[in-house]
């Protein structure tokens, strides 16, 4: 097989694993999966597999031996990975959310059960220097938030709020389903005149905002420098600095004490090995009688018990360090661990695979834009996957997102 050209960010992937064996194995799995699938796989000669008929989302082979072998070497990586190198696409009139969202439904089913013995053998455990140490956490933030501000502000809305919205419409826009989101947690944690609050990631400073317009005094921190300047001046464009205190800071390091403790998806950062000191952590700065509220993305916890060692696609590209919990999970670290006890929880599951797609939308409406920055079609492709790959698991219910509000 002949070397392919990927730009200078992925140079690794100009490389095409030779592991015939395994090619082989991958084929006829995959075969035997799409069978049971509403997709048509198509292939440069013509064959078709899969369930689906015509006008089925489509997944178009470009270059067959390229891809069994990436998903023989490495299936949780390769697939992704082949899209990267273009090595398979989309067929006309498909959408890659699309097709990708009955692969994420039947995820646990597509492996035969014999064959899902054998995972421990082949699943790549975390990289050590992933770990979510203090210095490897500011790596792992800085990886993926301080690509660049205007990347995201390309595609998020204006609030740039980087999180699952909380739509009531169909007509509505992202905005104000982001503004709803916002207020819902504020609320949560009973946020109001004179609180003292902490925001354990910053994002761009929209929920500080929204903290501070109400009258609390807010302390948020972040890791990202991208992301404290940005929020920097939109806070002071908003009148609120001196209501609002940004810091480059890791949540280990925070002293004082808080009325209200708010989160929006940050968990997923901490990584298993730190859920403890990060619930301790909660625990200690959280003044008498206050609240803790915070956004997580989750798993049914079984299935993050089966994948919570192993490394994936997203860790390897997108998020390094993260692992998403269960709810199980987190109430067995705060009961153990801490005084706090989960008390509401409210999904916007739904909500976020509209979010995706919203954000994917305006992603490829404004890629020239992007592209301005130095960015190539190799990471084109891997943001799109990346985007669609994380609609398909809230569309297809393996994900879930809730506000999980705890007291003592």
């Amino acid at each position: 097989m002949t070397a392919i050209t990927v730009g200078p960010r992925f140079p690794a992937l100009a490389h095409i694993p030779k592991a015939p064996v395994r090619a082989a194995a991958a084929r006829a799995i995959l075969r035997t999966s799409v069978s049971q699938l509403p997709v048509r796989v198509t292939f440069p000669d013509g064959t078709v597999w899969g369930a689906g008929r015509s006008g089925s989302p489509e997944l178009r082979v470009v270059r067959p031996q390229a891809l069994f072998a990436r998903l023989g070497t490495d299936t949780k990586i390769g697939l992704g990975e082949a899209y990267m190198a273009g090595e398979w696409t989309t067929g006309p009139g498909s959408d890659l959310g699309d097709l990708l969202t009955p692969f994420a439904s039947r995820l646990t089913r597509l492996v035969p059960e014999w064959l899902q013995r054998f995972r421990r053998f082949v699943d790549e455990n975390l990289p050590e220097q992933q770990r979510n140490t203090t210095a490897g956490s500011r790596n792992n933030i800085e990886a993926h938030y301080d690509l660049s501000n205007h990347l995201f502000e390309n595609f998020l809305d204006p609030t740039m709020s980087y999180s699952a919205a909380s739509f009531e419409r169909s007509d509505e826009s992202l905005e104000t389903a982001q503004e709803r989101k916002m207020e819902r947690i504020l609320d949560a944690a009973r946020v109001g005149e004179g609180s003292r609050v902490l925001e354990i990631g910053t994002g761009w400073g929209a929920l500080a905002i929204r903290a501070a317009r109400r009258g609390a005094q807010v302390t948020t921190i972040t890791l990202s420098h991208e992301q404290a300047q940005l929020a920097r001046q939109r806070i002071e464009e908003d009148g609120l600095s001196e209501q609002i205190d940004v810091r480059i800071q890791d949540y280990r390091e925070v002293e004082g004490s808080y009325d209200a403790i708010v989160s929006v998806e940050m968990i997923e950062a901490v990584g298993e090995e730190y859920w403890p000191t990060y619930f301790r952590t909660l625990d200690a700065r959280l003044a008498p009688g206050g609240r803790v509220a915070i956004q997580a993305i989750l798993m049914p916890h079984q299935r993050m018990l089966a994948t919570r060692r192993s490394f994936g696609w997203i860790q390897k590209y997108v998020f390094p360090g993260g692992l998403i919990p269960s709810v199980e999970a987190i109430e067995q670290v705060t009961g153990q661990q801490t005084r706090l006890r989960l008390v509401t929880q409210h999904s916007l599951q739904p909500d976020y695979a509209r979010t995706l797609r919203l954000w994917r939308e305006r992603f490829t409406t404004n890629w020239d834009t992007i592209r301005s920055d130095g960015f190539d079609e190799t990471f084109r492709r891997m943001w799109e996957f990346y985007l669609a790959y994380s609609e398909a698991g809230f569309a297809s219910g393996y994900l879930d997102v809730r506000q999980l509000t705890f007291t003592r």
